[in-house]
Order: structure tokens, then sequence, then C-alpha cells
């Protein structure tokens, strides 16, 4: 049990001031990400029903749903404002598929509101070190067609929750075993075509506050969570991991640092390397859809997995294109970009795409694992007999490629211009501003009175 010993006095004992710049100027970056994500998600199909049914089942008046307004029990205030985090596509990744920030942020407003306030500089250190021991725990682990973010977000939104509602080592030992029994979720739903990768966002958050509310009340959980013999890393771990390992230079080397992954653009992060290798052809060699002859697609099985197959419409138009290669591919050569509003149904059924998608071939191919996993090569051929050939290893965003502070605030404001329940244009200044300067907020609770939609 020490490795979850250790893991509990580095939850609960980080201080902000030992926080290095990077980390903290990263979560700066992804609390923004996450809040034009709500504003952005808050009207798309199946987010005003989750958050009706939210709101229909009643309780304690805790946390605010962001955007509706109205405030619920703070487990389902986080699990509303998760589901809408997810639902545009444009929260950030840790390969291959840990969104950590759709959760952890909305766990901490809900835990902020109900214990009746929380500075900026203890919300950052909550949501650093949560996002680290999530980010630790997967990079050992093997999902085996499970999702990530149902897997393992809920240590980090546990973290969070635990930390500021003040756990004692013993209940924050509790409440992450009580985490890992909630730890779960299969991908399959994404290849069907629903929405249930957003109810996996919202599950870990709400999980996460159930989690910590019972250890504090003393309901013990599983302390062996990691390392037990039916721990996380017997059902999880990646084949020869040390459990032990996810507290090599704990506090001293971030793997957020190291492997967050902010998307350029609204869809699945296996689609972005596609895109990048069409956009970078369409700008340096003039590529039209006009003169097009084939483009193929050689990708990773895990990415053909996801995203390869041949696109359908399906029951969510916005679902199936967002996880389609084919769909990406073809609307970024339609529109010369790749913009959230391309996701809509009226754009999605535009017969110009499906006419471009005949012309798109995808296959797999496990060598490309070996340079990793997003690992994507592109060969375009022309109807006047050119031939152009382009590979991504790491796409814009990545850590290796990162996108510049422009290209985060460009696509920020694509959030807040597609925005069914638009905030008034003083909030998003206001928001901006604060969060620029997070670590000097009083209190966090101001910040949510910003983010309630007049319209």
């Amino acid at each position: 049990m020490e490795t979850e010993k250790r893991v509990v006095d580095y939850v609960l004992n980080a201080r902000f001031e030992d926080i290095p710049e990077k980390p903290l100027s990263l979560m700066k970056d992804i609390i923004l990400n996450a809040l034009g994500a709500i504003m952005a998600g808050a009207t798309v199909p199946g987010c005003p029903e989750a958050v009706k049914q939210c709101k229909e089942w009643g309780g304690k008046k805790e946390g605010t749903i962001l955007i509706h307004g109205g405030q619920v029990p703070a487990y389902n205030a986080a699990f509303a404002n998760s589901f809408m985090a997810r639902a545009a596509g444009v929260d950030e990744a840790i390969s291959p598929g840990l969104h950590t920030g759709g959760s952890s942020i909305p766990t901490g407003l809900a835990i902020a509101e109900r214990v009746g306030g929380c500075s900026g500089k203890e919300f950052l250190t909550a949501l650093v070190v949560g996002a680290e021991i999530a980010a630790r725990i997967n990079s050992f682990s093997s999902y085996r067609g499970l999702e990530p973010t149902g897997v393992s977000v809920i240590f980090a939104a546990t973290a969070v929750a635990g930390r500021l509602l003040g756990l004692n080592p013993e209940q924050m030992l509790n409440a992450l075993g009580h985490g890992f029994n909630r730890s779960f979720g299969s991908a399959q739903g994404t290849i069907d075509g629903s929405v249930a990768a957003r109810v996996l966002q919202g599950n870990a958050s709400q999980g996460a506050i159930m989690s910590a509310q019972l250890a504090k009340s003393g309901i013990t959980g599983p302390r062996n969570f990691l390392e037990g013999i039916y721990g996380y890393f017997h059902y999880y771990g990646a084949e020869g991991c040390e459990p032990r390992a996810v507290l090599d230079q704990l506090g001293e080397r971030f793997h957020i640092v190291e492997k967050t992954f902010m998307k350029k653009y609204p869809s699945c992060g296996t689609t972005l390397p596609s895109i990048d290798c069409i956009v970078g052809l369409m700008e340096e060699k003039g590529v039209t859809p006009e003169g097009l002859e084939e483009v193929k697609i050689t990708v990773t099985p895990h990415t053909y997995k996801l995203t390869g197959n041949p696109f359908q419409y399906g029951d969510d138009p916005r679902i199936s294109s967002m996880y389609s290669l084919q769909y990406c591919v073809a609307n970024s050569l339609l529109r010369k970009s790749c913009r959230l509003r391309h996701f809509d149904e009226s754009s999605v059924r535009e017969p110009e795409i499906m006419e471009i998608i005949k012309k798109i071939h995808v296959i797999s191919d496990p060598v490309l694992d070996q340079r990793n996993s997003l690992a994507t090569d592109m060969e375009v051929r022309m109807r006047d007999g050119a031939v152009y050939r382009v590979n991504v290893d790491y796409p814009r965003g990545m850590a290796e490629n990162p996108l510049s502070k422009e290209e985060l605030m460009d696509k920020f404001a694509d959030c807040v211009s597609y925005a069914g329940k638009p905030l008034p244009k003083g909030n998003i200044k206001r928001i901006i501003s604060m969060i620029d300067r997070f670590e000097k907020v009083k209190d966090v609770r101001s910040l949510i009175a910003l983010l309630i939609s007049k319209a």
C-alpha cells in the first residue's frame, strides 16, 4: 500500500509554491479550453436533455449548472457540466483518449460552491495534482477497448473533490478506493455513434464527488486500489508495468506537460493528423477537391478502430462526423477549415461532402505504431497525374508540436461564437482576464457567476 499512501500524500500536501510555471500555465489553458467547450456544447443536441434530467432529479441546491443556470446537488451539477464539456469535441486529451479537464474542472467548481468558496491558488493546485495522478496512471494502463476517460479520469476528479472538501489522509485513501470501484467505461458507445462518451465524462465527475463524500462520512473503500491483488493494475495495467513507477519523480517531473494534447480542431484526436496532412497539402501544393483523384490514408490500428471505418450518417450526424477520418478530411478540403459549425447536421449532410468522401480510403498498418500511436501517412493523387505524400507523427497541439497562444485563443473564439446560449461580451473578457491571473482570484465562485447565459 506504499504507492497508494504516497499518492495520497502528494494529493493532499502539494503546495502551489512548489509547482513549476509550466504545469500551472498549462492548467490555465485547460481551464479556458474547458469553459469554451461548455459554452459550445451547452446546446448541442443531447445536452439540453441532460441538463433537464439533472434538474428533474431534484435535490439540495449546491452547485450551478453552467450556461443554463439553476442549482442541483453538487454531483449532478458536475455531471451536467462535464456532459456539456465533452459534447463539442474541443476538450484537451492525453493519448490514448484521457479527457481530464472536462471532469476535474466541473468537479472543482461544484465542490467550491458546496464548501462556500475556494481561492484560485488552491483550485489550480488541486487541478494540477489531480491531473498529474491520472496522467501517470494512464501512462501505465492498457485499456483493451475500454474508454480511458471512463477508466482513469475519476482518479483526477476524486483527488480534486477530496482536496477541496478537506479530507484527511485516511479519508482520501478511501475516496480514491471508492473511485477505483467506479472506474469503468467501454469505447463501444463511440463506435456505435452514440453520445455515451459524454455520459462517461459526467460519470467520472459525479462518481468522484460521491466517492469523496462517502469517504468523509467514514465509509471505507479498497485501500490497495493500485497495487492490490485485485487493484487497478491487475485489471488495467500494461504488460510488465510496475505500479510504483507512478511515483517516479512525482512533484518534479510533470506528465501533463509532456503528454497533454490541446487539440486544434473539434473532432476526435485520432482525426487530427489527417486534417494536418490535408491542410498542409492544400496550403503548400494547392490541392483542391475539384482536381482530386484519390486520397489514401494509412493509420495505426487504434486510429482505424475509432475513426477509420467508412462514413455513415448514423443516428447522430455530429458524432458520426467527429469520429470519421473520411468526413474530417473531406470537410477540410471542401471548406478549407475545420470549425464547430462544420459538424452540425446541415453541414454534414451537404451532398458535396459525400462526393469527396467517395475518393478517400483509409487503411490500417500496425507498423505505424513504432512511430507514435497517432502516426499517419497520406498519399494524394490528382487528376493531372501529380502525386503528393506527407506524414504526421505529432499533430498540431501535441506537446511535441504545441499550439501558439494565438491558436488557442482562436479556438476559444470559435467556441464563443458557436454558443447557442451566448454569454455577454463583457463576461467573456472578464473570464479571460480572470483565468490569466487565476492564482490571484480570492474565490472561484466569482467565475461561476460569469458563466450563466441570459439568452
